[in-house]
């Protein structure tokens, strides 16, 4: 994680000087953690990724790498790359692994910024929680939707909190669609409590 930290050096300071940031509330526990947090802004997952302590494994839509600069920043910040649209394996097991290894992932359940607040919450989180046994984190980015928003050119500064709840514990189950959806009700449910 050498690379993350050089990374998290670099960026750190750019996203201090233009959001206010700081983290309240609890942790993310040592070993497999899965963090879920609230979308509300496309400045998230740099909000998120510096407020934390721990290095983060991001699940993201794929087409984000395509920007050559933003790729190499998430590669760099340890980004998995996601087909949006269908079950994308390759992506689940590549988090799998992670988890596996001992590492923390992290996953925005709206999938994008784009619509209204009734978006639906996707059950990737729970499924790699149920397949691995690992604990779902919530978190909830408050202020994120001012500081950076779909179609604004440039970042405006904003004063961010983010707060982090009580892990979710889980058994391994099948993650039967009931299930995942279940679970996915009840960390939403814990994320919108932390405001």
């Amino acid at each position: 994680m050498t690379v993350y930290r050089l990374a998290r050096a670099i960026v750190g300071p750019v996203v201090r000087l233009v959001w206010s940031t700081r983290a309240e509330g609890g942790f993310v526990p040592s070993g497999p953690a899965i963090v879920v947090a609230n979308h509300d802004s496309l400045a998230d997952p740099f909000l998120l990724g510096m407020a934390l302590e721990r290095p983060l494994r991001f699940l993201a839509k794929e087409e984000l790498w395509a920007n050559r600069p933003v790729g190499r920043i998430l590669e760099s910040l340890g980004g998995i790359p996601v087909r949006r649209g269908r079950g994308d394996l390759a992506a689940m097991s590549a988090a799998v692994a992670c988890l596996r290894s001992g590492q923390a992932v992290a996953i925005f359940p709206q999938g994008t910024v784009l619509g209204s607040d009734e978006r639906p919450w996707h059950r990737g989180a729970a499924r790699l929680a149920l397949a691995t046994g690992a604990p779902i984190v919530p978190v909830r980015i408050v202020g994120g939707d001012r500081a950076l928003r779909p179609g604004t050119r440039l970042p405006r500064r904003a004063h961010v909190r983010v707060v982090i709840g009580e892990p979710v514990r889980v058994e391994p189950a099948p993650a039967t669609i009931a299930v995942a959806r279940d679970l996915t009700e009840r960390v939403k449910e814990a994320i919108e409590a932390l405001t």
